[in-house]
């Protein structure tokens, strides 16, 4: 492996730039084949950098250098030094310009990285280092400038020219070309540079800020795509009220665009003015999107939008610091969709997320710190614990500190660094002035890797009427031998009366009893800590974590019967939830270890549970559908010592009978009285319904015998008016293998052959069936004419489906999915290394399974991790799950 990739960039090698850019001008040729980008930079020396540091090192990769000149003299090349990765001038003045031409070739761009074409349009995506194939420049978050940009291209093909900022100036040039001008006021670092050019559409709304200025909203799609952008507007709209009112943020420039793109490697990017969108994330009709489709573009929607405080107007001193920007930013868009929507649900599926996700590479082999300490390919540090865990230390601080004093650390965060490339410690900072706490020890959750686990022990004292509860921290990441330090733990909680079912006055040893809490947060600092309540007659039902208020794994000394009560009689949403959950895999887990043994039985208890939980009048539809839904493959497997796949699911799959044969009437029920009559609306309240009634649905069809579930949910599929029931009837159908579901299946590609978004949704339900067929049914789809193996979405919702959502079909003890994986890799990696490198993640749990399956899964990873000219986002993914 000596001509593998070894390259590593490390957080304690940073050093400031030795060269800072004032202004750059770009003035951009479009052409399909051959774009000539002119450069002109006003450089100056960085007085922070080390003094010996005087070479001006630009970054640039696949580059054509056509001339480049140094106060308007051309330089020869005994001037300079280029490389495949670096153009080096080993001295200038002290304050110069520089100017560079380059020619790129946007059609043969594959990796869609930098300036690519797709689909009659030219795109950009430059996070993290793609402005380095526009234009050789110091390509670093902590080089901010500002930019004017000139675009020139034939007018009848590409009418629209955009670029970040506001337009400044536009017209005809000669030979059919015309040209745009924009100019962005505010400094910002390459990575959110963008243009784009082509035919589009625009659908345009007004904003008011708060202050009283106008802004114009622009959604800018393919033409046939004009009347798709509604929703997208009015999430837009919404978001940037929320800002102003929650976080006091008000826009910033005359306009605000969002462009929506069929080939883009990430969700979207928040380029300053310009954001760029996967389609997925903008077009929403009832005919085409689901439910979660339109939950989705407003949480997106919203998520870009803020970043144009925490990310743009702030931004991040170096890539370590990633998730200053993601993980505050992530935190961000939660708060929004729980403030429009509704709390509880939010918060549930946030956290079915983060333990689905995030808590797996957390206990694996490519775990990191929320702040990483060294990289060799900084895309592959766009990870759930940089997001999805970067926010839950953001929500412990507004925990532990409040709502009015995290506001307020905020707002000295805003005020102190507006304009500057900053660090994890600057944030922290602001909200240790503005709270007045040592946040040292608190900061120990961005360096640590790994998921604390919570250690709880009771005991109550009936005489003294004293109830004990120790609480004991450990945290100890993939291959380290002794644990880390202590971590400052928020530890949510309330005493239940076990009769009455309502919280009992919460007084610490010590305290008085007046004005006692019933709901209090302990603050865990210390390895073991004990906690000494008084006044408490009879062994309560605790309740902990309330809220996940620490992204923890709790130990909880819960039984079964403990866990069932709670399911059915928590205050605390979120724990009630769980409760069931945990209840649920315990179930499963041991189920599943004991076959081939002992066959599967469902304890009566946890029916009776069940069909309580389905019947209970204080729990809204929404709510009731999260409260009855089984742990997934995902989570189950991470519980499972030694997993197998193929066990969890027989028992997940023989409990879901029961329920569905011995609940059927109430589910039937259920199905009948969540029925939305009328036109299709997007509100809460209509999409709890759908929700509710589709769950009935699929677990009907659980039961092999339940003929009448089949022809109904075939029934809702043809007479539906809106893709959400499609779906709803359309996958439990193919995922049973009823008859129905090749018909059902013809008919919507029929229907949608043309439209990308839905033939995403027709290739996913077909490679996420959990049947024996799968694969073979996946390979074929490979060769249908509506897949391109070169779109990022298309890939996704085939391969990418199959191989990290089928977790049942893809573990197939004979190895045939690993081995599919690594042929795939072989000829995704050298277009599309990004995309190749996420579905690399499918392998590197091999330590989690059993005997079999592990050592296929590490035969495939040794076969990647020497594949010829793999690149080093592939290598550092499968080299590490290795070590």
């Amino acid at each position: 492996m000596s001509d593998k990739p070894k390259e590593i960039t490390r957080l304690a090698d940073y050093t400031p730039p030795a060269h800072l850019v004032e202004t750059i001008h770009l003035d951009v040729h479009l052409d399909e084949t051959e774009t000539l980008v002119a450069s002109r930079m006003t450089l100056r020396r960085n007085p922070d950098a080390p003094t010996n540091q005087r070479a001006v090192r630009l970054d640039g990769r696949e580059l054509e250098l056509v001339e480049i000149r140094l106060d308007g003299a051309p330089l020869s090349t005994a001037g300079y030094t280029l490389d495949s990765e670096h153009l080096t001038l080993p001295d200038a003045p002290e304050r110069f310009t520089l100017e560079i031409t380059t020619r790129i070739h946007p059609e043969t761009n594959l990796s869609l990285e930098g300036l690519y074409r797709s689909r009659g349009l030219f795109c950009t995506q430059c996070e993290a280092e793609g402005f380095r194939k526009i234009t050789f420049y110091p390509d670093r978050p902590d080089v901010m400038a500002r930019f004017t940009v000139r675009l020139e291209a034939e007018r009848v093909r590409y009418p629209v020219l955009l670029s970040n900022g506001n337009l400044i100036e536009s017209g005809a040039l000669e030979n059919g070309r015309h040209f745009a001008l924009w100019e962005d006021p505010h400094p910002k670092p390459a990575y959110l540079f963008a243009l784009v050019a082509g035919n589009l559409s625009c659908h345009e709304g007004p904003f008011t800020t708060a202050s009283g200025r106008p802004v114009t909203l622009q959604i800018w799609v393919e033409p046939e795509n004009a009347e798709r952008c509604a929703h997208a507007l009015a999430s837009l709209e919404k978001s940037m009220r929320w800002d102003e009112e929650r976080f006091g943020r008000e826009y910033d420039l005359d306009r605000y665009m969002i462009v929506a793109v069929n080939d883009f490697n990430s969700g979207a990017m928040e380029n300053k003015g310009l954001n760029i969108f996967n389609a997925v994330y903008v077009l929403a009709d009832p005919e085409t999107a689901t439910d979660s489709n339109y939950e989705d573009i407003e949480s997106v929607i919203a998520h870009e939008y803020f970043h144009n405080w925490t990310g743009n107007r702030i931004t991040c001193r170096d890539w370590f610091q990633l998730s200053l920007k993601e993980g505050l930013t992530i935190f961000r868009d939660q708060e929004f969709s729980a403030d429009v929507g509704s709390r509880p649900v939010e918060r549930i599926r946030d956290v079915q997320s983060l333990r689905a996700f995030q808590f797996p590479e957390d206990a694996g082999p490519t775990a990191h710190p929320v702040r990483p300490d060294s990289y060799m390919e900084i895309n592959n540090f766009y990870t759930t614990t940089v997001y999805n865990k970067g926010a839950e230390v953001v929500r412990m601080l507004l925990t532990l500190l409040g709502k009015e004093t995290f506001r307020r650390g905020m707002d000295l965060y805003f005020a102190r660094h507006d304009g500057q490339a900053v660090t994890v410690e600057a944030f922290l900072d602001a909200m240790q002035t503005a709270s007045g706490q040592d946040l040292g020890p608190f900061s120990r959750w961005y360096r640590q890797a790994g998921t604390p686990e919570l250690t709880i022990r009771q005991q109550h004292d009936p005489d003294a009427e004293v109830l004990e509860i120790t609480v004991m921290q450990q945290c100890r990441a993939h291959g380290q031998s002794e644990a880390g330090e202590p971590l400052v733990i928020p530890l949510a909680m309330a005493l239940l009366d076990r009769d009455t079912r309502a919280p009992l006055p919460l007084i610490l040893e010590g305290e008085s009893p007046e004005n006692a809490p019933l709901e209090r947060v302990l603050e865990v600092t210390r390895p073991v800590v004990t906690y000494r309540f008084k006044n408490i007659p009879r062994p309560p039902l605790a309740s902990l974590l309330r809220g996940f208020s620490a992204p923890v794994k709790l130990n909880s000394p819960l039984s079964n019967d403990d866990l069932a009560l709670a399911w059915g009689a928590d205050n605390d949403p979120f724990n009630r939830w769980d409760a069931g959950q945990q209840l649920a895999m315990r179930i499963l887990v041991e189920g599943a270890r004991a076959l081939p043994d002992h066959p599967f039985a469902t304890p009566d208890s946890f029916v009776a549970a069940f069909a309580a939980t389905l019947t209970s009048p204080d729990l809204d539809p929404a709510m009731k559908s999260l409260a009855i839904t089984l742990p997934g493959i995902g989570v189950l497997i991470e519980a499972m010592p030694e997993a197998d796949p193929g066990a969890l699911f027989t028992v997940r799959e023989s409990l879901r009978r029961r329920l569905a044969h011995d609940c059927r009437d109430t589910l039937l029920a259920l199905h009948a009285a969540n029925l939305t009559p009328g036109p299709y609306r997007v509100s809460g309240e209509a999409i709890g319904k759908r929700t509710l009634k589709n769950f009935m649905l699929g677990l009907l069809l659980a039961d092999p015998d339940n003929d009448l579930a089949a022809r109904m949910a075939a029934d809702q599929v043809r007479q539906a008016d809106n893709m959400t029931d499609r779906m709803g009837g359309l996958v439990p159908l193919v995922h049973t293998g009823r008859p129905e579901a090749e018909e059902l299946l013809a008919a919507m590609e029929h229907r949608w052959r043309d439209n990308p978004l839905a033939m995403d949704k027709w290739f996913s339900i077909q490679a996420m069936a959990p049947l024996p067929d799968t694969l073979a049914r996946v390979q074929r789809l490979m060769s249908h004419p509506a897949y391109n193996p070169r779109n990022p979405n298309r890939i996704r919702a085939l391969v990418g489906t199959y191989c990290r959502g089928n977790l049942v079909c893809f573990h197939d003890p004979s190895g045939s999915g690993y081995r599919f994986l690594t042929e795939l890799i072989r000829d995704l990696d050298p277009h599309n290394p990004q995309i190749a490198a996420n579905l690399v993640g499918a392998l590197t749990r091999w330590r989690q399974f059993e005997p079999r399956r592990r050592e296929a899964m590490r035969q495939a990873i040794d076969t990647i991790v020497t594949l010829p000219g793999l690149s080093r986002n592939s290598y550092e993914i499968a080299s590490k799950s290795l070590a």
